[in-house]
């Protein structure tokens, strides 16, 4: 009898190592997908309010922005739904702060961002980019069509 439960305990240890295996080249092909057609950023995200309901800033979620046409797709890292979990319009899209990340909250980031503040309809979020990311993200807002209102300050902190 003992032979048999030392048989089963392997049986499901070696399943539990197969799923997370899998779980995890899953969300490596996710990842991969995403970045391999271009336009992908690394970047956090936090929602301060949606829908005009003003909230306290949830938890950072580390994710990939995509930029496609007029919007930015935000997918999260840890995660394998195809559709993004947040949608950023250029159109109408507003800069409204620009900072370092403070205190306990600079820990649970990337190294070297800087956080924005946007508001885009009834959604106000925050970005954390590297220097790079957050080049692209100003550069893609300024190319914005002829007729697209965009605010961007002009100002660094």
């Amino acid at each position: 009898m003992g032979g048999h439960l030392a048989l089963d305990v392997g049986g499901v240890l070696a399943a539990v190592v197969l799923l997370v295996a899998l779980l995890f080249v899953g969300m490596t092909v996710r990842r991969w997908l995403f970045v391999r057609g271009g336009g992908a950023v690394e970047c956090s995200l936090r929602v301060l309010s949606q829908n005009g309901e003003t909230r306290a800033p949830g938890a950072w979620r580390l994710g990939i922005g995509r930029y496609k046409g007029d919007v930015l797709n935000w997918h999260r890292v840890f995660g394998f739904r195809r559709r993004p979990r947040q949608v950023i319009h250029r159109r109408g899209l507003v800069v409204s702060g620009r900072r370092r990340p403070e205190g306990e909250e600079a820990a649970g980031l990337l190294p070297d961002v800087t956080v924005i503040e946007v508001r885009d309809g009834d959604l106000t979020a925050e970005l954390a980019m590297s220097p790079s990311a957050l080049t692209g993200f100003l550069s893609w807002l300024e190319a914005a069509p002829p007729g697209f209102p965009v605010d961007i300050p002009q100002h660094e902190p």
